[in-house]
């Protein structure tokens, strides 16, 4: 079971609403920092802002690419993607191409990601001398689950650091079954993040147990200071009991 502080150090911080300001913005990095979040989540907009108010804490800036739905052509994500490590992103959360995938355009998607991860590389190696994560969006919701397959192996396949199940704007979000199939495809070595409807300790504990290792939420906060892990101790003991008993 996750200490409090485990828990916190797994979650990303997100804060993509339209109508997010300057303000919300330092609040939800004072906040991160408070908590020792494991990143902050902004628009490619607020990467400076968000990047100067993390700046000297263990909370890194990061920031989403070819957001919400991943169509973008690839030299547009590309100049994102530079964009944003300039500007102090440390870990970029990319919106893979839905639309590409499900008409089994394959070679433009392994194209696509192949080039944003080596030059996220780069880029991250050359602007600070620090390793800049990737995260691929995958968009769960509207794929079938041989094409969640597909797009596990094509992002681990390009050397992504996570996989991810969900933007947030999806009409469904992050599932347990989506992370167990993600994490059966992939294998122990690399990260699964699950994103989008999570807002109790239950349920970021659930994504977790079924193979996830970082969690993104725009109710951080909330899940930190409801989560008490004597709670599901016990809880997983009542199941160990119930099994042991039949």
């Amino acid at each position: 079971m996750f200490s409090r502080e485990q828990m916190a150090k797994i979650m990303d911080f997100t804060l993509l609403r339209p109508t997010a300001t300057r303000d919300d913005v330092v609040r939800y990095c004072e906040q991160a920092k408070e908590h020792h979040f494991a990143t902050v989540v902004v628009f490619p907009f607020w990467v400076p802002i968000a990047a100067r108010q993390l700046s000297g804490s263990d909370v890194k800036a990061a920031t989403v690419i070819g957001f919400p739905f991943g169509a973008n052509g690839r030299a547009v994500k590309l100049y994102e993607a530079r964009a944003a490590v300039t500007n102090g992103a440390q870990e970029l959360d990319v919106v893979m191409n839905v639309s590409a995938l499900k008409s089994g355009e394959i070679g433009i998607i392994e194209r696509e990601i192949d080039e944003l991860v080596d030059t996220t590389r780069a880029l991250g190696m050359t602007e600070d001398a620090k390793r800049t994560l990737i995260k691929i969006i995958i968009e769960g919701y509207y794929l079938t689950d041989d094409e969640k397959r597909i797009a596990a192996r094509i992002i681990s396949n390009a050397g992504a650091d996570f996989i991810q199940t969900s933007t947030g704007t999806a009409p469904g979000g992050a599932t347990v079954e989506d992370i167990r199939i993600i994490r059966d495809t992939v294998g122990p070595g690399m990260g699964v993040k699950a994103a989008g409807g999570i807002r109790t300790p239950a349920q970021a504990v659930a994504m977790l147990d079924a193979g996830a290792n970082r969690v993104g939420t725009s109710t951080a906060v909330e899940i930190f200071e409801a989560y008490a892990p004597e709670d599901f101790m016990q809880a997983a003991g009542r199941r160990g009991g119930r099994r042991g008993s039949r």
